[in-house]
């Protein structure tokens, strides 16, 4: 079976795609438009998209014109990481069914704890509020899973604390070489299934010497041992591209890294995101 029909199953019983195709980065417009097309044309069927993207409105219009049933694709929006209270949390969520075309919402995500522009800001108060409005569309049927995005422990302790839903989700920063322990181990204490954005370091990755050689080993690209790793982790990579080449290879995941190399892919260290 290939992996793109594949499923995680979360805290609430909905089923996931084991690989997502991620949209950070592709421009509103044909190119996004088209690599989704791309990417529903050769299997995937978990999609992720955010309104600080900026575009949902190719995603979701790609989405519409693949003829594929709506109720096959899961489809993931996060809420802009200023909006930090009850009314304007429903607004933006109503403006992405608007901006996607949809009447549903496979997952809603708080795309981060603090605006992107003030990182370490206390939002507490201000992510209950956002949470809330969120729990009111998931009862209502409008979201089928909640949860949030590059939230840390503390941060998703304040949320189950204070609301009424445990989120389903945590959507981190997480591959080779960056040590995520801490919130992976208190997810996993709390059923909170882990999504991973950026798995191949944004493309940093792909020139470490240390995971070209293991790629070398089973034959595989380095993207492709990056995604593996992950799925071995019992995570769900998002993967993107704009190039269908790239966007097939990036689900062929037919091998099994043996546990001898996953140990030593686990020695790499470092985010290759910060490297000057």
């Amino acid at each position: 079976m290939s992996a793109l029909n594949e499923t995680y199953t979360l805290s609430n019983g909905v089923k996931i795609p084991k690989i997502g195709f991620g949209t950070w980065q592709i421009e509103n417009g044909d190119e996004a438009y088209n690599s989704v097309l791309l990417a529903l044309k050769n299997g995937y069927r978990h999609i992720d998209t955010a309104e600080g993207y900026q575009n949902e409105e190719s995603v979701g219009r790609a989405i519409r014109d693949s003829n594929i049933p709506r109720e096959e694709i899961f489809v993931t929006s996060k809420l802009e990481s200023h909006i930090k209270n009850y009314e304007d949390a429903k607004k933006a969520f109503e403006q992405t069914l608007e901006h996607l075309g949809f009447e549903y919402l496979d997952l809603f995500l708080i795309h981060a704890p603090w605006p992107w522009s003030e990182m370490g800001k206390d939002c507490r108060e201000g992510n209950l509020e956002a949470f809330r409005a969120m729990e009111e569309f998931y009862k209502a049927g409008k979201i089928r899973a909640i949860g949030v995005s590059n939230f840390s422990p503390d941060d998703l302790e304040n949320i189950i604390q204070n609301n009424e839903i445990v989120p389903h989700v945590n959507q981190i920063g997480y591959f080779i070489g960056i040590d995520q322990k801490e919130t992976i181990d208190y997810c996993e204490k709390h059923n909170i299934f882990i999504e991973a954005y950026s798995p191949l370091g944004i493309g940093y990755l792909l020139s470490n010497t240390d995971i070209q050689k293991v790629a070398k080993k089973y034959h595989r690209s380095t993207a492709q041992i990056c995604i593996k790793y992950l799925l071995q982790k019992g995570v769900a990579p998002l993967p993107k591209s704009v190039h269908e080449n790239r966007i097939i290879e990036n689900a062929q995941m037919d091998f099994t890294i043996t546990e001898e190399d996953m140990a030593f892919l686990d020695t790499i260290k470092g985010d290759p995101r910060r490297w000057e």
